[in-house]
């Protein structure tokens, strides 16, 4: 058999070590086979590695939410955001202890891609719908031109308190300052809106404070990714200016497009599901998740789509 396939040896025939090492060397998907030996227990964390990891940080999450709420006196003491907060802290204070050695796959695509879009469903999906539109104007002007004037207030006073030299802080310039200030402006007010809920407060000022929170994500979210690419710009012109300004509003109307869109295949696909209930929830998820992934596909606003 050798012969007839041309792998004779000089000593005429071919040692089987030669042959299993080669066979073993070109079909790794069976494990780490070394010098042909199959092994039988392997551990390949890499190939899982990013699923894995996101699972875990819902699963702690969640975790933390359970103990949060096993014992009763506890909320009235804590806010449940600040405990999320120290299990944050703790996780991270973990990750830097380890130096690298195994860094989470954690990053801002994965974020934005994963692990947000079902936190803004939750959010939009619950939200009271007519009173949620009958004072748009209102929660508009707040999530809108109050989260901007935020950025800007913030953005300013610290570039401002740079310019001390006591600080020794003047190499940070300006754009840097409201990158900053474009992610801690948008208040999520988790506290304030459960402590709404235990007192039965006013139905118009938590519909307000409510969809505020909502939208000013996205207007933050819009903010950040303006500023950072004006960061990236080896210099910024009026006209760059002017096309961040376009560009927010297109971002925001592009989003409430996609949204609609989406909104309207998914109300004709449900007037044929009433035979087959069980599917309902998939095309809620499905058609949600697709509205977020078209809309940053085309650079719009995923969070108001």
């Amino acid at each position: 058999a050798l012969n007839s396939l041309g792998l004779k040896g000089p000593a005429g025939t071919l040692p089987y070590s030669v042959l299993l090492q080669d066979h073993g060397s070109e079909n790794t998907s069976w494990g780490n086979e070394s010098l042909g030996h199959t092994v039988f227990f392997s551990v390949d964390y890499q190939h899982v590695q990013v699923p894995f990891e996101i699972t875990l940080w819902i699963m702690l999450a969640s975790l933390a939410k359970i103990g949060f709420h096993l014992y009763d006196k506890l909320p009235s003491v804590v806010p449940e955001s600040c405990l999320l907060i120290f299990v944050g802290l703790i996780m991270g204070g973990i990750i830097y202890g380890l130096n690298d050695k195994s860094p989470p796959v954690m990053d801002s695509d994965i974020f934005f891609l994963y692990l947000l879009p079902p936190i803004v469903l939750d959010a939009g999906y619950f939200m009271p719908s007519r009173p949620f539109f009958e004072n748009i104007g209102t929660i508009l002007l707040y999530a809108v031109v109050g989260t901007i004037w935020n950025v800007f207030g913030i953005g300013f006073s610290l570039y401002g308190i740079c310019q001390v030299e006591f600080f020794h802080l003047q190499d940070i310039s300006l754009l840097h300052n409201l990158l900053f200030s474009s992610l801690i402006a948008a208040v999520d007010p988790v506290a304030v809106l459960s402590v709404f809920e235990e007192i039965h407060v006013n139905e118009k000022l938590h519909i307000l404070v409510f969809g505020e929170s909502l939208l000013n994500d996205a207007v933050s979210v819009v903010l950040y990714k303006l500023f950072r690419s004006f960061c990236e710009m080896p210099s910024i012109k009026t006209i760059d200016v002017f096309a961040g300004i376009g560009k927010f509003f297109v971002v925001g109307t592009g989003g409430v497009l996609v949204g609609l869109l989406f909104g309207t295949i998914a109300a004709f696909t449900t007037r044929f599901t009433k035979n087959i209930r069980v599917i309902e929830p998939l095309f809620v998820f499905l058609y949600s998740y697709q509205s977020y992934l078209t809309a940053e596909m085309f650079h719009l606003s995923g969070i108001v789509a």
